[in-house]
């Protein structure tokens, strides 16, 4: 199976997050185009009286799934049950909080194209608008 780069994205919601579906319908556009694949997201609210819930959703087949899942807890450095208790415990009550693990599609003919040249990434960073 080839794989994309992965990333892993967190995410932060205040208490007046607005979850009308703007950010789920972007991702779906984004799945579609096939620039990028859902390896893991897990969404995480902590209502205001301290209460957890949480989600997980992946596009990932079962196989592929536990091999991406065991590369991403290595990134992150736990499983998903110390994830969801990491995420509830750093965030306060009436938040929520989404960690996405995120396989960039678009990069594999790019990466080929690289590798079938002799070429190899030496250094990679993302860099934000936002960033000074």
């Amino acid at each position: 199976m080839t794989l994309g780069p992965l990333q892993v994205l967190v995410v932060g919601f205040g208490t007046r997050a607005d979850f009308s579906g703007e950010i789920a319908a972007e991702l779906r556009r984004l799945r579609e185009q096939d620039v990028v694949r859902v390896a893991d997201l897990r969404f995480v609210t902590k209502d205001a009286d301290g209460t957890v819930s949480s989600m997980e959703a992946s596009d990932l087949s079962g196989e592929q799934s536990e091999m991406i899942g065991a590369l991403a807890g290595e990134l992150v450095g736990f499983g998903a049950a110390d994830e969801i208790q990491s995420i509830a415990d750093a965030i306060p009550p009436g938040t929520s909080a989404a960690v996405v693990v995120l396989e960039h599609r678009w990069a594999i003919p790019l990466r080929e194209a690289i590798e079938r040249t002799d070429g190899g990434v030496v250094a990679d960073a993302w860099l934000r608008a936002s960033d000074d």
